[in-house]
């Protein structure tokens, strides 16, 4: 099964969660086709998985903070959450006329702050780390990572002045509870 597969069987698991904030990282890349450019873009950001009122599980943008998206279980949150996030850079490149410009555009998306999810994330890594909150299921089958060994970033590529390619290149989308 590939890791993207594992991930979403063990986050489709029935769930009994008795703690509403779940602090995780993720790694997306995506490649996109702009006006004579083509571009790769790794984002490794950190989300805030939240059951909510409306009985979904909302995965909130922390890094970045301006996306968000829900599901019935937190794999179909993430994989629509990726799903606006690519669909974002696809606006972008249509609008950017050169690969700088859809560079600068990207970063500048990345860098829009969410300081309430920010709060809510470390409170509730904090949490988790002092003893009060515990990752349960579906949380609790997928990789832990602490958040100093997965900094977040963005890197955008000119893929197109790339001379040679490999399989080494690929990055599957990846998923890890903050611990």
């Amino acid at each position: 099964m590939s890791s993207c597969g594992a991930v979403q069987a063990k986050l489709n698991a029935p769930s009994e969660v008795s703690m509403p904030n779940y602090p995780v990282m993720f790694k997306i890349r995506e490649v996109i086709n702009g006006e004579g450019y083509l571009a790769g873009v790794t984002l490794t950001g950190r989300g805030l998985f939240v059951k909510e009122d409306d009985d979904n599980w909302w995965l909130y943008g922390v890094r970045p903070g301006a996306i968000a998206d829900f599901g019935t279980t937190p794999q179909e949150a993430f994989g629509k959450l990726q799903e606006r996030y690519r669909n974002l850079l696809f606006d972008i490149a249509e609008e950017a006329s050169t690969f700088e410009k859809f560079k600068s555009e990207v970063e500048k998306f990345y860098e829009q702050p969410n300081a309430e999810e920010e709060e809510r994330w470390s409170e509730a890594l904090h949490a988790i780390r002092s003893g009060q909150a515990e990752i349960k299921a579906p949380f609790d089958s997928i990789e832990k990572a602490r958040p100093d060994n997965w900094p977040t970033g963005i890197s955008i590529v000119p893929l197109h002045q790339v001379k040679r390619f490999t399989a080494a290149d690929n990055v599957p989308s990846t998923l890890a509870a903050a611990a």
